[in-house]
């Protein structure tokens, strides 16, 4: 249901992938290995898919690193470590830490076997990801930077929780199709928000499409689908809007024209996304302000999360 598509592009410096057996041990868990050049003071600012690799590159573009066999990049906002998802070879899933700068990596401590897509906070010090739980339901995890402290949110319940992102350094949000939640980090919900009741009925959601609240708290950024088919499929395009909370005022945020696979957005409000224009076949990568003044950041790559200024 989560898995993620690739896309392609080149590559400075490259990290390598040791492969792993199917005993899912922890000696034999896939490993990312740095390679010997020095990583320090390359100021990366952005993490996407390059196809079958993971970039992390300035903003840009001049200075990169990369590796492949890996999926679900995510820079940490002081743009000084990266984690990914790694997959072994009967669909077991783990998240992963690497610090460029000391090369070292090691796998979050989490006690499970299907967990990925790693979300930092603002202040780099926990990291949120998804959770399958032994009652088959999609959750949210919370384990601390030095990988101590895990727990999961809402543990106890049968609802499902998708797409985390943080509303601060100590509140989640996350949805379940139906409603948008805000978790503690104690793992109680604090609110629920039905999603038509703040986006209406014409947009279409899917497990893997995400909600932000801006710095101020008073607006979200969301992507959706509501435009026409992509050509040769049965699916809607997808683009991002920005909700004014108060006055439920929508406004797209991405150009008409262009399908968003993927939407990010830094605690400093910056909106990164990767989007391709017909026929659909690359994706390029973009930054927006709130006012809707956009950039491309790079020509050929997909999900995209960025560092803070």
């Amino acid at each position: 249901m989560f898995n993620k598509p690739f896309a392609s592009a080149c590559i400075a410096i490259s990290l390598f992938l040791i492969a792993c057996n199917s005993n899912n041990s922890e000696n034999d868990a896939n490993k990312a290995v740095l390679d010997t050049i020095s990583l320090s003071n390359k100021n990366f600012a952005l993490a996407y898919q390059d196809g079958d690799k993971i970039v992390a590159t300035s903003i840009d573009t001049m200075k990169q690193i990369s590796f492949g066999g890996a999926t679900d990049p995510a820079i940490s906002p002081d743009g000084n470590k990266l984690a990914y998802t790694l997959s072994d070879s009967v669909g077991n899933r783990s998240v992963w830490i690497a610090d460029l700068e000391n090369k070292s990596q090691g796998k979050l401590q989490v006690n499970n076997n299907n967990y990925y897509g790693a979300v930092w906070s603002a202040d780099a010090g926990k990291i949120a990801i998804n959770v399958f739980n032994k009652n088959s339901v999609w959750k949210i995890g919370v384990i601390k930077a030095d990988n101590s402290g895990y727990i999961m949110l809402d543990s106890a319940s049968k609802i499902n929780a998708f797409s985390p992102a943080w509303k601060n350094d100590h509140e989640i949000i996350a949805h379940d199709l139906e409603n948008l939640y805000t978790f503690d980090l104690s793992g109680k919900i604090i609110g629920t928000e039905p999603i038509k009741a703040l986006i209406g009925t014409v947009y279409n959601i899917s497990s893997s499409n995400g909600f932000f609240y801006t710095k101020d708290g008073k607006k979200i950024i969301f992507n959706a689908a509501n435009g026409p088919l992509i050509e040769g499929t049965h699916d809607e395009a997808e683009a991002v809007y920005l909700l004014d909370v108060a006055s439920k005022k929508i406004t797209q945020i991405s150009p008409k024209g262009i399908h968003v696979s993927f939407l990010f957005v830094t605690a400093d409000d910056r909106i990164f996304y990767s989007g391709a224009e017909k026929p659909y076949k690359q994706s390029k990568i973009y930054v927006a302000d709130l006012s809707g003044n956009i950039k491309t950041v790079v020509d050929k790559g997909t999900y995209p999360t960025a560092a803070l200024k």
